[in-house]
């Protein structure tokens, strides 16, 4: 797997990750006392399990296809997949295919056809298109839908997985190789379109790879919340100085609420998006008859490999307890503001009672006086 949000160099091992010295945050270990340019990472979750692939890319066999690529690539927090309907540059057989828009057939640079599943989650993924066919599509389709990109990434995020086809293995996930071959049988004609039009991968396979799809998409998505929220932590490191050093949060209230609402809107696109990361989508469960259950399993199955495989949920986890201890530290500078301004207002409502004291002294301090002692003085003076 690569994740990177600068281009892929290639090598040996499709997950290796490469990076440039403006890499994102989540993908450098910098040295802040050298000037050398920060190594890139060295393991991924499918680096570490890329041996168990070594057996399939090292024995070629007559059935099997050569070893292809799969790109993924997410430009923005939300896609309206609505706005693709009329598109003039898809394909006329281009179709909505449950959470995704299908393009069975896209031509590459080189000619060679492809496909492309594009999610509302941000991110589309490519089978057989490397990188520059990817960013083509996104410029040619994607940027030339008018409001189909919400909030759009300042980096575009990018994964990369490989894949083979052979009829005569199981499909699955082989290390850091998907296998596409055989698959469980559909008899419910509603998981797929009526009429299936001519793709560029076999037909039995196309529900395999719309779930294995559906994880990648969700781990890039995911890559590009984990950068924002990086690039975030980053935007506050010196507030615990600052505190520690003047004793003062070094943040306005507002600005400071403003970072608060931050931290609520990458909880929301986490937790509480139509689809999130951390559960198996409603698909795959939603059909009532056991047989067919059983069949969508598999493919639950799919998906669930490939998200472990790229630890999902682990990062989501590690996602949520940035968030909890961000959340709780900017509360606590929130209190004390709160307890500086409660502080100030002390003063200033002590400052008014003085004021008002002298005023009422300037104003009535005679009429006060003689209240006060002009009947002793008058009867001194009689007495004399």
């Amino acid at each position: 797997m690569v994740s990177s949000t600068r281009p892929i160099v290639s090598t040996s091992l499709r997950c290796n990750i490469t990076t440039d010295a403006k890499s994102s945050p989540r993908t450098l270990s910098e040295n802040p006392l050298s000037d050398a340019k920060a190594k890139p990472k060295s393991t991924t979750p499918l680096r570490r399990a890329a041996s168990a692939s070594l057996p399939i890319r090292s024995n070629p066999t007559p059935t099997r296809s050569t070893i292809q690529p799969i790109f993924t690539l997410a430009t923005a927090e939300r896609y309206l997949l609505s706005r693709l309907r009329t598109h003039p540059e898809l394909p006329a057989r281009s179709q909505a295919l449950h959470e995704s828009w299908w393009i069975p057939k896209w031509k590459g640079e080189d000619g060679k056809e492809g496909e492309v599943f594009v999610f509302s989650n941000g991110s589309i993924v490519c089978w057989g298109l490397g990188e520059n066919d990817a960013r083509r599509f996104v410029s040619e389709v994607v940027d030339r839908a008018r409001g189909m990109e919400v909030s759009p990434l300042k980096e575009p995020e990018t994964e990369e997985l490989e894949f083979v086809v052979d009829p005569t293995e199981k499909t699955r996930l082989q290390g850091d190789l998907i296998i596409l071959g055989q698959t469980e049988s559909l008899n419910e004609p509603e998981l797929l379109p009526k009429a299936l039009p001519p793709m560029a991968f076999p037909e039995e396979t196309l529900l395999a790879r719309y779930a294995f799809s559906q994880a990648l998409s969700r781990s890039t998505a995911l890559s590009a919340l984990e950068v924002s929220l990086d690039n975030y932590l980053t935007s506050m490191a010196l507030l615990p100085h600052t505190l520690a050093e003047t004793g003062k949060p070094g943040m306005g209230r507002t600005q400071l609420i403003k970072k608060l609402g931050e931290l609520m809107k990458f909880r929301q696109l986490l937790n509480l998006n139509r689809e999130n990361f951390s559960e198996v989508p409603d698909f795959y469960w939603s059909e009532p008859e056991l047989e067919e259950a059983a069949v969508l399993k598999s493919y639950a199955g799919y998906f669930k490999s490939l998200g472990d495989a790229l630890e999902v949920k682990a990062r989501t986890a590690s996602f949520n307890d940035k968030i909890t201890y961000a959340a709780e530290a900017q509360s606590m500078l929130r209190q004390l503001l709160t307890e500086s301004s409660t502080h100030s207002m002390e003063l200033i409502i002590i400052a008014l009672i003085a004021v008002e004291v002298v005023i009422a002294l300037i104003r009535d301090g005679p009429e006060l006086w003689e209240m006060a002692f002009g009947a002793d003085e008058k009867a001194e003076s009689a007495h004399h």
